[in-house]
């Protein structure tokens, strides 16, 4: 599974294309983000990654929890956004 780390300093767009891309190729990403500012900019990237799937019929879903991530030698608590295709089943 691909891994893209979002920061506070992403920007949106360049997320959203990476995330558009390994859905197509792979079928299903993880985010990490670490604060509100990187989470923000997570959930901004998967909004417009739905615009840049929807002509192609695929729609997204994501479940998000909580991962600890080693940042220079410190303990952090991330939230990651496993994101796959919605296959309108519950």
């Amino acid at each position: 599974m691909d891994v893209l780390k979002v920061s506070a300093k992403s920007t949106p767009n360049s997320v959203a294309g990476a995330l558009t891309g390994a859905i197509k190729e792979r079928n299903v990403v993880e985010l990490q983000a670490v604060g509100a500012g990187a989470v923000n900019q997570a959930i901004k990237a998967i909004a417009i990654a739905r615009g840049f799937l929807a002509p192609s019929g695929i729609d997204l879903a994501f479940i998000p929890a909580f991962i600890d991530i080693e940042i220079e030698g410190e303990e952090r608590t991330a939230i990651k956004f496993i994101v796959k295709p919605h296959t309108g089943e519950n």
